[in-house]
């Protein structure tokens, strides 16, 4: 799957761009298998960015094309379809639903694939350090056990392109190199592209490229 920008600037950011991005306002594509971190101080539209790709905001000029079709010409249907089966995200705000369970917020992803995932949900669990949550509610969980269960969310699915917006914010080193080593795991066995949005850390990650904002 390859994602095409080309002059694409945000509506809300128009009036203060500068002219060293390397994303708005020029053209750039991002490659199947590959991997790109996006940095930038924060308030530079760095979650506007991710919400474009994932098809969510389209306040902007220029043209944003998967595979070759302008995304305004994408159906709903196949919206829905591509971020079942292709394009996976971890959001900054992470948008768990609270009054679920950890289990049923990854299994919200898990059961449309109709396949037994509960040994992968427990291992990734075990793993980030969140088994003994995956039965409270997500509002009982700290901000960085949500964020935890929202990568393994996110990993759980079949994706050709893993976005991550922010995903590190709120883990301690040794989870951030956990996830990573989960991330770098998944992407391998998908051949996948990683398009990861930060302040610029490079964390345990190696990347093809690496983009300024």
């Amino acid at each position: 799957m390859k994602i095409q920008l080309n002059q694409v600037v945000p509506e809300p950011l128009a009036h203060v761009l500068e002219g060293n991005s390397e994303i708005w306002n020029t053209s750039v594509a991002f490659e199947q298998g590959k991997r790109y971190q996006v940095h930038a101080p924060s308030g530079k539209g760095k979650s506007t960015f991710i919400h474009i790709l994932y098809g969510v905001r389209h306040d902007y000029e220029g043209e944003v094309s998967i595979d070759g079709q302008a995304v305004p010409q994408i159906k709903k249907s196949r919206w829905a379809s591509m971020r079942q089966q292709d394009i996976s995200i971890v959001f900054q705000d992470l948008r768990l639903f609270m009054d679920l369970t950890a289990r049923e917020n990854i299994q919200v992803k898990a059961v449309l694939y109709k396949e037994n995932l509960e040994e992968e949900i427990s291992r990734m669990a075990e793993l980030l350090g969140v088994t003994h949550v995956l039965d409270k509610k997500a509002a009982l969980l700290s901000y960085g056990e949500r964020q935890r269960v929202a990568i393994i969310r996110a990993l759980i699915q079949p994706f050709q392109v893993l976005l991550l917006d922010e995903p590190f914010s709120h883990l301690d080193e040794g989870n951030i190199q956990k996830a990573c080593e989960l991330m770098d795991e998944k992407c391998k066995q998908n051949k996948a592209t990683m398009i990861m949005t930060s302040l610029g850390y490079p964390y345990f990650l190696e990347f093809d490229q690496k983009l300024v904002l």
